[in-house]
């Protein structure tokens, strides 16, 4: 059914709900809730802290009034009163809001607080009117909204759209029963509308099992698809493989060696290789993946080294001339010029270069291979599943390794990565030194600056790093180039450069060239910086506004620093008087190792919020809020494992959970 046949549907809605990735009656019946409020939990404003979420009930008095600031933005201001006294609220962006607010009127208002020089303010909260004779018990759900749709309105939306949505399990009816699972409908219906926390709860794991159960299997059929006859042989011998080891100047963790012998005996099935080769920052992936590179360019076969950024893919190269010199390698990305370019694919089209070392540049169509046999992608979770194909079919079957330095939780690798086998680096080299961690108060920024000084004096460098480019509606969160003018004053003497995703390629390429070399002491920055740079003379990381990343992004941002065997620090600064910020971030500064602290992250953020996701469609629609423990990923596989045992309606199961798949081609991990 179209979304325009909905009773209360508007073509201004409809544009609305295609800016929330809603298009379709079921996409509507699976915008499930970003949160919940308790009705019986609110929190008088004047009780409050800055920075803290609440619900609480005001009277709007006076008249909204919409306000311009800059050349294109506006903002709606509105008083209201509680207990006697007089509040602000402010929406940003939002014009819709100054008609849908009615003057002496009772509202239950959601959102953050910001407590700044005497005045208490609320910031973009969420509403809803307080009808006569509102009864304060139960949860209400809170939607992501946009435009003219208020939560009313989305509430009324969702309740029209499971009337008609085609909401159907993909769990073998015998299964269900034998289990005694919620009927998937009946889940839906009490995810939208809870008739208790009990109920809202039971619902939430039954639509993640449905979710994790489809999924799971979709990888089954296709790794089963992918299992394919090895066309070609490979002759390099272990004996010839641990010589190359030696290269190195470290004998290899047990780690790394374990990884090496089940590339190695992948590599010699009858079989193609598909392989996830995971560990934390600093763990030596890289020394194992170009092992497995030595064994097909020892064996005649050309192989491809893909990354997602220049500057990893630069680093890449340069380790492949180190380590790899007898092999002839070229790089390829977006700013090596036309003529350069040109010549480059011819040499890869008739084999005389055997590594290719780029950024997506390498996926470009008229890029031929001569006789390519083995893809490596670096940071893998940056790569969709369709790019990552596409360079595969660059080869006559060719094997595959895949890496990532981003851990997450064990129990979720084998449905992110359920179409790959799958090697774990647990350990890290011996020769890298703990890297302390602290969490900054207010009253010691100053001391920490002074510090920072210190290590630049003796030859040091430093990240500082902020969430935001440009300073936020709010004025609650340092902005990459607000900060970058203020230490400008404050560390006046040290050269300072700014870093953000707002630069040119060329732009960023020659900032982090510029850090890299040395040529700064400091270094300010959004998480650009994230992934995979590698600067060693690096051994301070400074995080703002802390409580905003999650736990493995802070890890993350720390494994940037504490590169060598020089002694690192990573402070962190909370924006926040909240105490339970502070001690999440207490998980971080006590533990060093990043799956674990993977495990932490899933559990305090919740599963719905730890698996989201970029991409071009939903995943199966956003999980949102929804709760559920991790045994339901378990509770899952078990399901898809005795589906495929029992060969129940296998054919009706494909079709779904390809049909599912094929959603999440592009999608690429938070």
């Amino acid at each position: 059914m179209e979304l325009q046949k909905l009773r209360g549907m508007t073509d201004k809605k409809i544009s609305d709900l295609s800016k929330l990735g809603i298009t379709s009656v079921e996409d509507l019946a699976r915008h499930f809730p970003r949160g919940y409020i308790d009705l019986t939990k609110q929190t008088p404003l004047k009780d409050c802290y800055h920075n803290d979420v609440v619900l609480t009930a005001a009277k709007v008095v006076g008249i909204p009034q919409s306000f311009h600031y800059g050349k294109r933005n506006k903002y709606v201001k509105a008083y209201i009163e509680q207990e006697g006294q007089i509040f602000n609220v402010v929406w940003f962006n939002n014009p819709y809001v100054e008609k849908q607010l009615k003057t002496d009127t009772d509202y239950f208002f959601y959102g953050r607080v910001q407590n700044r020089y005497g005045q208490c303010s609320l910031i973009n909260p969420s509403y809803e009117q307080i009808e006569k004779n509102y009864r304060l018990k139960g949860i209400v759900p809170v939607y992501s909204v946009r435009g003219s749709i208020a939560q009313r309105s989305m509430k009324a939306l969702i309740a029209a759209a499971l009337k008609y949505a085609d909401i159907k399990s993909a769990i073998p009816e015998a299964l269900a029963l034998k289990y005694a699972l919620m009927p998937i409908y009946k889940a839906y219906y009490q995810v939208h509308f809870p008739s208790s926390v009990k109920e809202m709860r039971i619902a939430s794991e039954r639509i993640a099992i449905e979710e994790y159960f489809t999924l799971v299997s979709a990888f089954k059929f296709i790794k089963g698809s992918r299992e394919q006859v090895r066309l070609k042989r490979y002759d390099c011998t272990a004996k010839e493989l641990f010589a190359f080891t030696g290269r190195f100047g470290f004998e290899f963790t047990q780690g790394q060696k374990k990884a090496v012998n089940e590339i190695y005996s992948d590599m010699n099935s009858p079989t193609i290789m598909n392989r996830l080769l995971q560990g934390d920052v600093g763990s030596g992936k890289t020394a194992v993946a170009l092992s497995a590179m030595y064994i097909a360019l020892k064996s005649g076969y050309q192989v491809a080294l893909l990354a997602p950024t220049e500057v990893l893919a630069k680093q890449n190269f340069n380790l492949v001339k180190k380590y790899l010199a007898e092999f002839d390698a070229v790089f390829l990305s977006g700013s090596v010029t036309a003529k350069e370019k040109r010549e480059i694919k011819e040499r890869i089209k008739t084999g005389e270069a055997k590594i290719t070392v780029g950024t997506h540049a390498v996926l470009v169509e008229d890029v031929e291979f001569f006789n390519l046999n083995l893809c490596v992608c670096d940071e893998q979770h940056r790569f969709g599943v369709s790019q990552r194909n596409s360079l595969v079919e660059k080869g006559a079957v060719p094997d595959v390794l895949v890496m990532s330095a981003t851990p997450i939780p064990r129990t979720l690798s084998l449905i992110f990565y359920g179409d790959l086998d799958i090697s774990t680096i647990p350990d890290k080299p011996k020769a890298r030194a703990e890297i302390v961690t602290g969490i900054v108060p207010e009253h010691k920024y100053e001391d920490m600056l002074g510090f920072i000084r210190g290590e630049c004096a003796a030859g040091r460098q430093a990240y500082f790093i902020c969430p935001l480019i440009d300073g936020d509606d709010e004025g609650s969160v340092m902005s990459a180039t607000e900060l970058y003018e203020d230490l400008s004053k404050r560390l006046k003497g040290l050269k300072i450069l700014l870093l953000h995703g707002k630069l040119k390629d060329k732009e960023k390429e020659a900032v982090m060239t510029s850090f890299k070399n040395g040529e700064a002491d400091l270094l300010v920055s959004t998480t650009v910086i994230e992934v995979g740079v590698d600067v060693p003379n690096a051994t301070v990381m400074v995080i703002y506004n802390a409580e905003r990343f999650g736990l493995s992004q802070l890890h993350q941002l720390r494994g940037r620093v504490g590169r060598s065997d020089l002694k690192s620090y990573c402070f962190l600064l909370v924006g926040t008087d909240n105490e339970k910020s502070t001690e999440r971030l207490k998980i971080l500064k006590n533990n060093s190792d990043g799956f674990k602290i993977s495990e932490y992250d899933y559990n305090l953020r919740g599963s719905g919020d730890f698996m989201g996701v970029r991409q071009s469609g939903k995943f199966f629609g956003d999980l949102g809020a929804l709760q559920y423990p991790m045994s339901v990923v378990f509770f899952a596989k078990q399901l898809s494992d005795e589906t495929f045992i029992r060969g129940d309606n296998l054919s009706l199961l494909r079709s779904i959970a390809l049909e599912k798949y094929e959603k999440l081609k592009d999608v690429t991990l938070n």
